[in-house]
């Protein structure tokens, strides 16, 4: 892995040094018994000793704290058992006592954290906040706590925080609906604890969906070298490779898309001097080979169609400006390609000669196609060229469309729109607003916004930054979005997760937790596409890799010509639609 240089000052502290352990005491054949005290876990690899005397016992006391048995249910387990156990999950045990800091100096203001996991809202199912104090000092103390449930308590000689996965996952799902606290201590130079004021946020009662797929790539400009696309279990640290394309001859691979969040049907472009330019179609984990070039795909919620957009795109650079790198579209129109069948139609309402169509998205009912439009243009006033956002009515049942209605209208915003997609419940429609064209990641001052599609009324989101936000998903109970946003560097789009509450607040992002809390400061690839399904996908990558070099199964579409059902000729449909 190639890496950059480090956030300043920090060198020091990005070695995943933090070997977390538990105390769990008991006495030779005997059982442990436990009271509701917390559960303590140290890090001192440079020097593995207990805590100095007096800080690791009550006042006055030199009994040991005992921690909880409801996270780990030791009773009747030896001390050898219990050790090996903490040896598993956490490494080398190390036995410590929780410390007491009713004596420690308060600060009066929170602590610096990075990433700054400070005021958010945390998914229930998320993996551990792991994060590194950028506050000075010579030992630091972390204890995490909830309304219900024992305290977790971290103790670290460097200011890198690893909390353990399995007690983090106990004391979320305890306490859905509550606050979480993280109360911060740190011993300075002259040997006095300082407390910090309590960090606060709130653990949400909805579950987000258990898996995040995304595609990796350094942010180079048209070569594509180790590119892929991996699923993380967003529950822990856990990622695993979709398809990389070292499998196929180092082309492209991308747009990834599911049918309603489901890993059993999905579909991928690939792009490849060896092997063509196909689709790959997976259906109830069955891999086809679809020789037909589509760029942006979307799924109809029936399964029995993907729309899909056909783009002339050309890359070209500016010499002076904050992102060097740009698109245009010179052609573009939508495709609807059958899956049953296998073919592939045109329909005139969603590919008209004098319009340039792009990023289709079906909205959840399958009533309506949402896509983007603008009058066809050049490329030196590639500036000009603004896209309304649009939706036409469609009927499955008679496979009849109406006529386009502008949702967005460029001429009034006087931006562009790209990427719309609606909530899986039909009452949001999240977009990307940019000054000009279709390629927001490439666009400093896109940023996202959202309808209410009850009332028309349309904003722009507070969670945006001063750098690029796009590449959005729901989840599927559409209290959750992910969204690839270049927020911390300019350069490099990370993953952040934002709680949708009832009123459609959209609460204070957060950045996709790592197992190393530095793991973004050394990490040079970007993070695109990012799409939140409910299971892991079970098709290996070496079926998807064998369906581009040595397909199996391959499906070539006929391209046939679209006819009006005779009900719309004769207005029927058209009325039926509108209703």
């Amino acid at each position: 892995m190639n890496s950059i240089p480090s956030r300043a000052g920090l060198a020091h502290t990005l070695t995943p040094n933090l070997n977390l352990t538990t105390e769990l005491r008991s006495k030779s054949k005997s059982t442990i018994k436990s009271k509701e005290r917390p559960v303590v876990f140290n890090s001192t690899a440079a020097h593995p000793d207990p805590l100095p005397a007096g800080e690791g016992r009550g006042e006055g006391e030199g009994t040991p704290i005992h921690p909880t048995t409801s996270l780990f249910r030791p009773r009747g387990w030896s001390w050898i058992s219990v050790a090996l156990v903490a040896l598993l999950e956490f490494g080398w045990p190390l036995l410590t006592h929780a410390a007491d800091f009713s004596h420690a100096t308060p600060v009066h203001r929170p602590p610096r954290l990075e990433p700054d996991y400070c005021g958010t809202t945390i998914p229930p199912n998320l993996a551990p906040l792991n994060f590194v104090l950028e506050e000075p000092g010579t030992r630091f103390h972390v204890r995490i706590h909830s309304t219900k449930g024992n305290p977790l308590e971290l103790s670290s000689r460097t200011p890198s925080v690893a909390i353990p996965v399995k007690p983090w996952n106990a004391l979320l799902r305890m306490n859905a609906g509550e606050p979480l606290y993280f109360d911060v201590f740190a011993k300075d130079q002259q040997e006095r604890w300082v407390r910090f004021d309590t960090v606060t946020n709130t653990i949400a009662r909805e579950e987000i969906d258990g898996y995040l797929v995304y595609r990796l790539l350094k942010p180079l400009y048209n070569i594509y070298v180790d590119v892929g696309i991996y699923q993380r279990n967003l529950q822990n640290y856990e990622e695993k490779e979709v398809l990389h394309n070292r499998s196929f001859g180092q082309g492209c691979l991308n747009c990834h898309t599911f049918l309603n969040q489901s890993p059993d049907n999905m579909a991928i472009n690939i792009r490849s001097k060896s092997s063509g330019n196909p689709m790959l179609l997976i259906r109830s984990n069955a891999v086809a080979k679809v020789d037909r070039t589509a760029g942006y795909l979307s799924w109809h919620p029936s399964g029995r169609l993907l729309a899909f957009s056909a783009n002339k795109l050309s890359l070209f650079f500016h010499t002076n400006a904050e992102e060097t790198r740009d698109v245009f579209d010179a052609e573009s129109n939508l495709n609807i390609y059958r899956v049953d069948s296998n073919t592939v139609v045109t329909p005139p309402p969603i590919a008209a000669t004098n319009y340039l169509e792009t990023w289709p998205s079906w909205s959840p009912d399958g009533r309506h196609l949402y896509f983007c439009r603008a009058p066809i243009g050049r490329r030196q006033r590639f500036s000009q060229v603004r896209y309304d956002l649009v939706r036409v009515p469609y009927d499955l049942d008679r496979d009849t469309w109406g006529e386009p209605e502008t949702v967005i209208s460029a001429r009034e915003t006087l931006l562009s729109a790209a990427q719309p997609r609606v909530s899986p419940d039909g009452r949001f429609l999240l977009f990307c607003l940019s000054k000009y064209g279709n390629f927001p990641i490439y666009q400093p001052n896109s940023d996202l916004y959202v309808m209410d599609l009850r009332t028309r009324q349309y904003r722009r989101l507070d969670i945006n930054s001063d750098k690029s936000d796009s590449w959005h998903s729901w989840s599927s109970n559409s209290r959750w979005i992910v969204f690839s946003s270049k927020r911390r560097d300019g350069l490099f789009a990370r993953p952040h997760i934002s709680y949708v509450d009832e009123q459609g607040t959209f609460h204070k992002p957060l950045l996709l937790p790592q197992k190393n809390p530095a793991f973004y400061d050394s990490f040079i690839k970007t993070f695109n596409v990012p799409e939140l399904i409910r299971e892991p996908i079970q098709v290996k990558p070496s079926e998807l890799a064998r369906a581009v070099v040595a397909p199996r199964t391959v499906l070539r579409p006929t391209q046939e010509t679209y006819r009006e059902h005779p009900e719309r000729q004769s207005g029927v449909a058209v009325d039926a639609l509108k209703r």
